[in-house]
C-alpha cells in the first residue's frame, strides 16, 4: 500500500505533467488497465483530462484494495477477449457506455483491436483514438496497416526502457520465489529465453546474473545476433533451445510455445510466462493429452505418461503474483499515456500510427526527476 506522503507526491508530480498538456476540450475515456496498487493515482490524472466513464480490469492483475477503490469512483466493468472478440460485442458496449460521445480507448495488449474499422464505422459517437500501453498490443494495431482511427503507442517509447528492464528482473523474482517454495533452486538448471526482445533480453540477464546457464532463442535472426554480443548461447531452433531447459520462460507476446512443443519440454521444466497465458501459450490445446495437479495456488504439475511439467501462475505473468512492482518508473510511461490522450482530444491526427513528440517526452522525463529524485 501507498502511504499517504507518497500518494501526495505522485498527485502532484501527474498535476505537473498536465498543466503542460493541450486542454479545452474533453473527451470520454474508457481505460483497459492493470488494477495494481498504484493505478488508482494514475486513473484520478486521467479523470482530469479525460471524462473517464468506465474501468475494465485486466482479470489476472488485479489488487482488491485498488479495485474497491476505483469502484467508489468510476464504473468498473469485467474484461476479457470473448467480450470484444466481435464489432458488434464491442458496439454494444460503447453504445450503453458512452453513446454519441467523442471517446478515446486506452488499451493493453490491443483488446479493441480486431473489431476497430468496423468500430469506427459505425459508432454512433467518434473514437478520437487508440492509446496502447504494450508492445503485444502494438503489433495487434500494425497489423491493420493504416489503421481506421489515430492510434498512439508507447509500447516503444524511450521512457518505457526503465519499465521494461525491471519488468524482466520482477518476471525472475517471482519464478524464482515459486521455485523454491517446492524446495528447488535456481542454480544447476539450464534456463531457455524464448524472444529477446526488451522484456526478453532483461530476464536473460537478470538469470545470468543469478549464475544460471541460458540459452536464447528468437524467430529473428537479428535479435540473435544481439544476444550472442552480449555473451549468451543461442539456438538456432526452438527444438534445440527447449533440449536439457530446466527453466523455460517466454517472452514473445506471440505464442512461444504451440501444442507441439509442449511435446519437446524437458521432464521437470518449470515454465513461465511475460504476459497472458493466451498470448504465450498454447495451454488449451493441450488440457486433454496431459493431466493437471495443482500442487498450490500457483503452481500446477502437467503429466502423462513418461513426460511432465511445472507451469507457473496459470501461464499467465509470474511477477503479477508479487506485485509487478517498478517502482517509481512506472509513472515515466502513465504520464505518457496522460499525453497522448490529451493531444487526441484536443489536436486534429492524421489516422495513422502516432508517438509522442520528443519534447514533451523530455518534458515528463525532466518532470519525473524533479518529483521522484530531485535531480533535475
Amino acid at each position: 500500500m501507498l502511504e499517504d506522503f507518497e500518494r501526495a507526491r505522485i498527485a502532484d508530480y501527474f498535476a505537473c505533467v498536465s498543466q503542460g498538456l493541450p486542454n479545452g476540450r474533453r473527451a470520454c475515456a474508457i481505460a483497459i488497465t492493470h488494477l495494481l496498487p498504484e493505478r488508482p493515482a494514475f486513473l484520478h490524472a486521467l479523470a482530469g483530462v479525460a471524462d473517464l466513464r468506465a474501468v475494465l480490469p485486466k482479470p489476472k492483475s488485479i489488487d482488491e484494495t485498488a479495485r474497491a477503490e476505483a469502484s467508489r469512483h468510476w464504473r468498473c466493468d469485467e474484461l476479457d477477449r470473448a467480450r470484444f472478440a466481435t464489432a458488434d460485442d464491442v458496439l454494444d458496449y460503447l453504445e450503453t457506455t458512452v453513446p454519441g460521445q467523442q471517446v478515446v480507448l486506452l488499451d493493453i495488449g490491443g483488446y479493441f483491436a480486431p473489431a476497430l474499422p468496423q468500430v469506427c464505422d459505425r459508432f454512433s459517437g467518434h473514437i478520437l483514438g487508440v492509446v496502447e500501453d504494450t508492445e503485444n498490443g502494438h503489433r495487434r494495431y500494425l497489423a491493420h496497416g493504416k489503421p481506421p482511427c489515430p492510434v498512439y503507442s508507447v509500447a516503444r517509447s524511450p521512457l518505457k526502457i526503465p519499465e521494461d528492464f525491471l519488468v524482466g528482473q520482477s518476471i525472475v523474482f517471482s519464478a524464482e520465489a515459486l521455485i523454491r517454495s517446492r524446495g528447488d533452486i535456481l542454480y544447476g538448471r539450464g534456463a531457455t529465453v524464448i524472444g529477446f526482445g526488451k522484456l526478453g533480453s532483461s530476464v536473460a540477464g537478470m538469470l545470468h546474473a543469478r549464475n544460471v546457464r541460458v540459452t536464447v532463442y528468437d524467430t529473428d535472426p537479428i535479435k540473435l545476433t544481439h544476444a550472442m554480443a552480449q555473451g549468451f548461447h543461442t539456438a538456432p531452433s526452438l527444438r534445440q533451445a527447449l533440449c536439457g531447459a530446466g527453466i523455460i520462460i517466454g517472452a514473445t507476446g506471440n505464442l512461444a510455445l504451440k501444442r507441439a512443443d509442449f511435446a519437446r519440454v524437458p521432464n521437470g521444466s518449470y515454465i513461465a510466462s511475460v504476459t497472458s497465458s493466451d498470448d504465450e501459450m498454447e495451454l488449451e490445446e493441450i488440457k486433454n493429452a496431459y493431466a493437471r495437479e495443482q500442487l498450490s495456488a500457483s503452481i500446477t504439475r502437467y503429466s502423462r505418461t513418461g513426460h511432465y511439467f511445472y507451469v507457473l501462475n496459470g501461464g499467465n505473468a509470474v511477477n503479477f503474483l508479487h506485485g509487478a512492482s517498478v517502482g517509481a518508473f512506472i509513472f515515466l510511461v502513465q504520464a505518457e499515456l496522460l499525453a497522448a490522450v490529451s493531444l487526441l482530444a484536443n489536436r486534429e491526427h492524421e489516422t495513422a500510427h502516432h508517438e509522442l513528440p520528443s519534447d514533451i517526452r523530455e518534458s515528463i522525463a525532466a518532470t519525473w526527476l524533479d518529483h521522484f529524485t530531485g535531480a533535475a
